[in-house]
């Protein structure tokens, strides 16, 4: 189950749905268009029901993993009709077994990171950022 924000508010969709919507959204922002997507949410309630977006080059949604979310049964068809979309919009785009994979948390419980800071080397030792950058060879 994956929270997905949008328009300053959030609705909650099940994983490969959620990431259906993305990468169809990545692809219409990259093609300058538009399109109204109707998609499964879970409700308030725990109710399963539609939601319609309007996603597209000004859209700004991004997902995030809900912690003991209840996975939602995927609408395959939903799914596949935003995958068909998406492919349509970018036709030499790979397929996406990999894509947009959660990572796992840190673990950061019992790191010291004072101790981490003071076993490097002093701030002189520090690497510096160059003054120049490459193509500026002989510029002054």
């Amino acid at each position: 189950m994956r929270r997905l924000h949008y328009a300053g508010g959030y609705m909650l969709l099940g994983d490969t749905t959620c990431k259906a919507v993305l990468r169809y959204a990545r692809a219409l922002a990259r093609s300058g268009t538009s399109d109204v997507v109707s998609v499964p949410v879970v409700t308030e309630g725990g109710s399963r029901a539609y939601a319609h977006l309007l996603i597209g080059p000004a859209s700004q949604i991004f997902s995030t993993p809900v912690e003991n979310g209840t996975e939602e049964r995927e609408d395959d068809e939903v799914i596949r009709e935003l995958e068909e979309a998406t492919l349509r919009l970018q036709p030499g785009r790979p397929s996406w077994p990999e894509e947009m994979a959660d990572i796992p948390d840190l673990d950061f419980d019992g790191y010291d990171f004072d101790a981490a800071h003071d076993s490097g080397a002093d701030d002189e030792d520090e690497p510096q950022l160059s003054a120049h950058t490459h193509g500026s060879e002989g510029a002054s």
